[in-house]
């Protein structure tokens, strides 16, 4: 399966370096099809010419995305930048508790192919 993930620019840059190597989302409908083995490609936002293919070699479950952070370095899941607080308060732009506790949330590990 192939699966695709629109990245804004400065997280696109992160991951093409290959420093962030886990992308954390809710785990819906969607995120449940994926599997160890799958294909992840990466677009960047806006024009999404750019792309970067990975594969699939981890996916963890999560209760939320605070449980998640605890087990990852943060220039796995995000900018180095960035403080774990800082990551949760940018997830929380996208994805409200409610989905969090409806769905749980996934560690997909991935490298660069």
């Amino acid at each position: 399966m192939e699966m695709t993930i629109h990245l804004h620019p400065d997280v696109f840059d992160v991951v093409k370096m290959g420093n962030k190597n886990i992308e954390a989302r809710v785990y819906d409908e969607k995120r449940r099809k994926l599997n160890v083995g799958d294909t992840l490609i990466f677009l960047k936002r806006p024009l999404e010419e750019e792309s970067i293919k990975a594969k699939v070699v981890s996916l963890d479950i999560y209760s939320d995305f605070k449980e998640l952070v605890k087990h990852y370095d943060i220039s796995r899941l995000y900018m180095s930048s960035y403080t774990k607080e800082m990551y949760l308060n940018e997830l929380a732009r996208f994805y409200t508790e409610e989905e969090q506790k409806e769905f749980g949330v996934v560690a997909i590990g991935f490298q660069i192919i």
